[in-house]
């Protein structure tokens, strides 16, 4: 046993929660080159990235169920242990969106439309750079722990989360405008394919909306 929690945990009962981000940023991080894929009509190379997604989803679903088994309860930390299961859950729901947002396209070969795919492709990457920004906030995880939540380290946490924050309201933004330019040419389009775009605007913008989590449930953390 002790072996194994040393490979889980090594010498940190924080090192597991900041590689499972890690490999949730890098399920989002690969959002962007799927959407070239698909707007190019290159579904040989789409199906191929989605593959990947769901590789490192499922590494970091093992992940999960290994933090969630073996985050020891006896050991002393300064925060609940439940917190730090919580922020797990809402890292994990990163990787479930990425998969989802990959597969809803893949399964139906979606079209983005081309008067709107500019402004789509931007949404999707301020979604993954607003994902990119929690995964910035978690990498200071361990340094909070080692101080016990308190200090400078926890004002320089405090000023990435208010950076993950805008990003998330820009991406909130983009979402409305994306929707209204979505609404003008509606009518042109086959409507079972209108209201699966809207639900892929409103998934991607989940993307957005979870990463925000992560940060809040970080401040929680820091509130304790």
């Amino acid at each position: 046993m002790a072996n194994l929690l040393l490979n889980i945990f090594g010498s940190s009962p924080i090192a597991p929660l900041q590689k499972h981000m890690q490999l949730a940023n890098q399920c989002a991080n690969k959002l962007p080159e799927f959407f070239n894929s698909v707007v190019e009509d290159n579904w040989d190379q789409a199906t191929s990235i989605q593959s990947e997604i769901n590789d490192l989803e499922h590494q970091a679903d093992e992940m999960k169920q290994e933090i969630r088994s073996h985050l020891p309860k006896h050991l002393l930390m300064p925060v609940p242990r439940i917190d730090l299961l919580n922020l797990l859950l809402e890292q994990d729901k990163i990787a479930n969106t990425t998969k989802d947002i990959s597969g809803l396209v893949l399964g139906r070969k979606m079209q983005i439309p081309a008067s709107i795919r500019n402004e789509f492709l931007a949404f999707i990457n301020k979604c993954v750079e607003t994902v990119e920004q929690a995964t910035v906030c978690i990498k200071e995880l361990d340094e909070l722990f080692e101080v016990g939540f308190r200090g400078p380290e926890v004002d320089l946490v405090g000023k990435q989360i208010d950076m993950l924050d805008q990003l998330e309201s820009d991406t909130d933004d983009m979402q409305s405008h994306l929707r209204s330019l979505l609404f003008k040419i509606e009518k042109e389009l086959h409507a079972v394919d209108v209201m699966f775009l809207y639900k892929l605007i409103e998934t991607a913008g989940d993307l957005a909306d979870t990463a925000e989590r992560v940060g809040r449930r970080l401040q929680m953390l820091l509130a304790k």
